[in-house]
């Protein structure tokens, strides 16, 4: 078994128990590709993208990715030198102090919640949709409609995404090879009849000539529609830090993990250029019949795109990536919830029960359990609330999103400060990128927090005169405050800094 470095350095206690060298390089970017879940964004934001940014729907993509490139930096140089599960919860206590890293800690996990629970309700649609196509029968692929029925089929999913997360990281890997080739596949086969297609004159009256102009982000019509854009794109990449997140499983986890985080990014970016571009093409991006921006199919655009563009046989395998993208990603998006949990717990900033690992499987069992009941509570609840939950949730989510990446970027510069002027290389990938990416978000979090105010921001909907998204968003953050208060009687030490600091060493699993 793999030992723990475990340094008789004051502050450090016995190692957290997971299983070290479970996943290479490979493993990790496919890890990493799964929880982002390239189909089921593209799914559930290309509708609400165009209706944003029109035809620049490509260019938001790209500067989405501009700030998570950015980020991605930060992550590896941390990495590199704390290649810790806690990542950005521990790397921000040990550059900020214990409670700007307990908050952004909490923003990791809400936001993993906030995903698993529109992961599982995306599942869910695709499960009866696929269902229907497959026997037929409207009937049967109304089922999704039924309230009960959906909540059912969806307690059911996350039972089962929790159950294989629970066994490891080796089952988890096993997994994910096939549903992410899946996934790519069946995009690349999309992309190659939309282009098609779009050319052909079946779609005369929607399909739209490629331009390089929408590439351009300076062409969107306002900035107000810009940033709502570039929340959605910032949503569409999230989840790559889940390498980073298993380093601690990783061969090689001071290095590996970061270069699998940048090979899941080039993936993504390429498949989302890709996807966008041809959609446009064949269906273009307005309102009106299968325009991309339609408000009846927006929030599903594959659902509709389907029969139209693959075919009523092949379309069947658009549903397919779709149940897959979705319920890959459910399942792996576990791993930073419940890593994330186990770390702060391990450094006494949750309770100590959280912290322990199953005997056989090496995971942390309790943190994966609590994870999935709040999951299934939260989708539950929302659902009942409210019948606009996924789209409010995913605008929430880019909040929660720009919120624990800008802090990590900003640890980084922090951190690292002594040594930026040390080389050429130190001072851009440790300070300049880092603090570049984190102002970026730091400007989208501002910017969204204020549009979300607005009750037409999101799905429409308003809590007493108040947009729905803003209430999600920030009473969560709020929610977060008020357990971090009770942590800190229940746990001082680590709230004085005397459990983790700058000087502590962070509990590292020793190559064999």
């Amino acid at each position: 078994m793999t030992q723990l470095d475990v340094r008789p350095q004051e502050g450090i206690r016995e190692g957290k128990g997971l299983g070290g060298n479970s996943v290479g390089l490979l493993g990790s970017a496919v890890i990493g590709v799964s929880t982002v879940a390239p189909v089921y964004c593209l799914t559930s934001t290309l509708g609400s993208t165009a209706g944003e940014v029109g035809l620049q729907m490509p260019a938001v993509f790209l500067a989405g990715f501009l700030p998570m490139l950015l980020v991605a930096f930060a992550y590896r140089e941390l990495n590199k030198v704390m290649p810790d599960c806690g990542t950005s919860f521990t790397w921000t206590v040990k550059a900020f102090g214990p409670r700007v890293g307990w908050m952004c800690g909490w923003g990791l996990v809400i936001a993993t919640i906030i995903v698993l629970s529109n992961l599982a309700g995306v599942a869910t649609s695709y499960f009866w949709l696929l269902a229907g196509e497959i026997t037929d029968s409207d009937s049967v692929a109304g089922l999704d409609g039924n309230k009960a029925v959906h909540i059912v089929t969806c307690l059911v999913l996350i039972a089962a995404a929790t159950a294989i997360s629970y066994r490891g990281m080796t089952a988890t890997k096993g997994v994910q090879y096939t549903l992410v080739g899946l996934q790519l596949v069946v995009l690349a086969v999309f992309v190659a009849m939309a282009v098609a297609k779009a050319g052909s004159g079946d779609f005369a009256g929607t399909s739209v000539d490629f331009s390089w102009s929408w590439l351009n982000p300076f062409s969107v019509k306002s900035f107000g529609a810009f940033t709502a854009g570039l929340s959605l794109s910032i949503f569409m990449y999230w989840g790559w830090d889940t390498c980073l997140t298993a380093n601690e499983e990783t061969i090689g986890s001071d290095k590996t993990p970061g270069r699998a985080a940048l090979i899941a990014m080039v993936v993504l970016v390429g498949s989302y250029l890709a996807t966008g571009v041809a959609a446009q093409m064949v269906v273009g991006s307005g309102q009106r019949g299968l325009g991309l921006a339609n408000p009846e199919t927006s929030d599903n655009v594959f659902a509709a795109l389907a029969g139209p563009v693959m075919g009523p046989t092949l379309g069947i395998l658009l549903f397919v990536a779709v149940l897959a993208s979705a319920a890959a990603s459910l399942q792996t998006t576990f791993i930073p919830v419940a890593r994330t949990v186990l770390a702060m717990s391990t450094y006494e900033a949750l309770p100590a029960s959280y912290a322990r690992v199953h005997p056989r499987f090496k995971t942390p069992g309790r943190a994966t359990v609590t994870a999935g009941v709040a999951t299934a509570v939260f989708y539950t609840a929302m659902t009942l609330v409210s019948e606009h939950v996924l789209v409010d949730t995913i605008y929430a989510l880019g909040l929660m999103i720009c919120f624990y990446y800008a802090l990590t970027a900003f640890a980084c510069a922090w951190y690292f400060r002594g040594e930026l002027f040390a080389s050429v290389r130190d001072f851009a990938f440790k300070g300049l990128f880092p603090t570049l990416g984190g102002v970026l978000l730091s400007a989208v979090f501002t910017k969204t927090l204020v549009d979300m105010w607005n009750p037409a921001y999101g799905s429409g909907s308003s809590v007493f005169g108040v947009g729905s998204v803003f209430v999600i968003g920030v009473g969560l953050l709020l929610v977060g405050v008020v357990i971090m208060l009770v942590m800190g009687r229940r746990s001082p030490a680590f709230f004085r800094g005397e459990v983790l600091n700058r000087d502590t060493e962070v509990l590292v699993v020793a190559e064999p």
